[in-house]
Protein backbone atom coordinates (compact mmCIF):
# COMPACT_ATOMS: atom_id res chain seq x y z
CA UNK A 1 0.00 0.00 0.00
CA UNK A 2 1.26 3.47 -0.89
CA UNK A 3 0.01 6.70 0.59
CA UNK A 4 0.56 9.96 -1.26
CA UNK A 5 0.33 13.43 0.27
CA UNK A 6 0.52 16.56 -1.88
CA UNK A 7 1.54 20.00 -0.70
CA UNK A 8 2.59 23.34 -2.12
CA UNK A 9 -0.59 24.55 -3.75
CA UNK A 10 -1.87 28.07 -3.33
CA UNK A 11 -2.83 31.33 -4.99
CA UNK A 12 -0.41 32.96 -7.41
CA UNK A 13 -0.60 35.68 -10.04
CA UNK A 14 -0.30 34.89 -13.72
CA UNK A 15 3.35 34.57 -14.68
CA UNK A 16 4.32 33.36 -11.24
CA UNK A 17 5.65 30.02 -10.03
CA UNK A 18 4.72 27.28 -7.60
CA UNK A 19 6.37 24.04 -6.60
CA UNK A 20 4.18 21.10 -5.71
CA UNK A 21 5.48 18.21 -3.65
CA UNK A 22 4.14 14.69 -3.25
CA UNK A 23 5.44 12.63 -0.35
CA UNK A 24 5.03 8.87 -0.60
CA UNK A 25 5.05 6.16 2.00
CA UNK A 26 6.57 2.75 1.39
CA UNK A 27 10.02 1.33 0.80
CA UNK A 28 9.75 0.64 -2.92
CA UNK A 29 9.09 4.16 -4.18
CA UNK A 30 11.86 3.95 -6.76
CA UNK A 31 10.08 1.05 -8.48
CA UNK A 32 6.93 3.12 -9.07
CA UNK A 33 6.31 5.48 -11.94
CA UNK A 34 4.52 8.57 -10.71
CA UNK A 35 2.56 11.31 -12.34
CA UNK A 36 0.60 14.51 -11.87
CA UNK A 37 -2.96 15.03 -13.01
CA UNK A 38 -5.24 18.03 -12.60
CA UNK A 39 -8.95 18.70 -12.57
CA UNK A 40 -10.47 22.11 -13.21
CA UNK A 41 -14.06 22.90 -12.19
CA UNK A 42 -16.53 21.28 -14.55
CA UNK A 43 -13.83 19.42 -16.44
CA UNK A 44 -12.45 15.91 -16.45
CA UNK A 45 -9.21 15.07 -14.71
CA UNK A 46 -6.33 15.31 -17.17
CA UNK A 47 -2.74 14.18 -17.44
CA UNK A 48 -0.09 16.80 -16.69
CA UNK A 49 3.28 15.04 -16.38
CA UNK A 50 4.85 11.72 -15.47
CA UNK A 51 8.26 10.35 -14.55
CA UNK A 52 9.65 6.83 -14.56
CA UNK A 53 10.78 5.01 -11.45
CA UNK A 54 14.42 5.79 -12.11
CA UNK A 55 13.69 9.39 -12.96
CA UNK A 56 15.44 9.09 -16.31
CA UNK A 57 12.33 9.43 -18.44
CA UNK A 58 9.65 12.11 -18.32
CA UNK A 59 6.63 13.16 -20.32
CA UNK A 60 4.44 16.26 -20.36
CA UNK A 61 1.09 17.35 -21.66
CA UNK A 62 1.42 19.77 -24.55
CA UNK A 63 -0.28 22.50 -22.54
CA UNK A 64 2.47 22.54 -19.89
CA UNK A 65 5.57 21.49 -21.80
CA UNK A 66 8.34 24.02 -21.42
CA UNK A 67 6.72 25.58 -18.33
CA UNK A 68 6.44 22.65 -15.88
CA UNK A 69 9.17 20.28 -14.73
CA UNK A 70 8.57 16.98 -12.98
CA UNK A 71 11.30 15.46 -10.83
CA UNK A 72 11.72 12.98 -8.01
CA UNK A 73 14.04 12.24 -5.13
CA UNK A 74 13.87 8.50 -4.45
CA UNK A 75 16.01 8.80 -1.35
CA UNK A 76 13.35 11.10 0.12
CA UNK A 77 10.33 9.26 -1.37
CA UNK A 78 9.18 12.54 -2.85
CA UNK A 79 8.32 13.87 -6.26
CA UNK A 80 7.91 17.45 -7.38
CA UNK A 81 6.21 19.56 -9.98
CA UNK A 82 7.88 22.90 -10.62
CA UNK A 83 5.38 25.17 -12.34
CA UNK A 84 6.63 28.35 -13.99
CA UNK A 85 4.94 30.98 -16.14
CA UNK A 86 1.59 30.01 -14.68
CA UNK A 87 -1.57 30.94 -16.53
CA UNK A 88 -5.16 31.29 -15.30
CA UNK A 89 -6.03 28.14 -17.24
CA UNK A 90 -3.65 26.19 -14.99
CA UNK A 91 -6.12 26.70 -12.15
CA UNK A 92 -7.18 23.26 -10.91
CA UNK A 93 -6.85 20.72 -8.16
CA UNK A 94 -3.58 18.89 -8.76
CA UNK A 95 -3.27 15.22 -7.85
CA UNK A 96 -0.22 13.02 -7.66
CA UNK A 97 -0.54 9.37 -8.57
CA UNK A 98 1.63 6.26 -8.49
CA UNK A 99 1.55 2.99 -10.35
CA UNK A 100 3.22 -0.26 -9.30
CA UNK A 101 5.35 -0.44 -12.42
CA UNK A 102 8.41 1.60 -13.27
CA UNK A 103 7.28 2.94 -16.63
CA UNK A 104 4.71 5.71 -16.78
CA UNK A 105 1.37 5.87 -18.54
CA UNK A 106 -0.97 8.69 -19.45
CA UNK A 107 -4.38 7.54 -18.25
CA UNK A 108 -5.95 7.64 -14.81
CA UNK A 109 -6.90 3.96 -15.03
CA UNK A 110 -3.23 3.00 -15.17
CA UNK A 111 -2.45 4.45 -11.73
CA UNK A 112 -3.07 2.53 -8.53
CA UNK A 113 -2.65 5.14 -5.81
CA UNK A 114 -3.78 8.74 -5.55
CA UNK A 115 -3.23 11.68 -3.26
CA UNK A 116 -6.00 13.88 -1.93
CA UNK A 117 -5.16 16.80 -4.19
CA UNK A 118 -3.91 20.35 -3.69
CA UNK A 119 -5.57 23.47 -5.05
CA UNK A 120 -3.67 25.74 -7.44
CA UNK A 121 -5.31 29.04 -8.31
CA UNK A 122 -3.77 31.44 -10.82
CA UNK A 123 -5.22 34.94 -10.91
CA UNK A 124 -5.13 37.11 -14.00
Amino acid sequence: QVQLVESGGGLVQAGGSLRLSCAASGRTFSSYAVGWFRQAPGKEREFVAAISGSGHSTSYAASVKGRFTISRDNAENTMYLQMNSLKPEDTAVYYCAARTLSYYMYYMRDYDYWGQGTQVTVSS
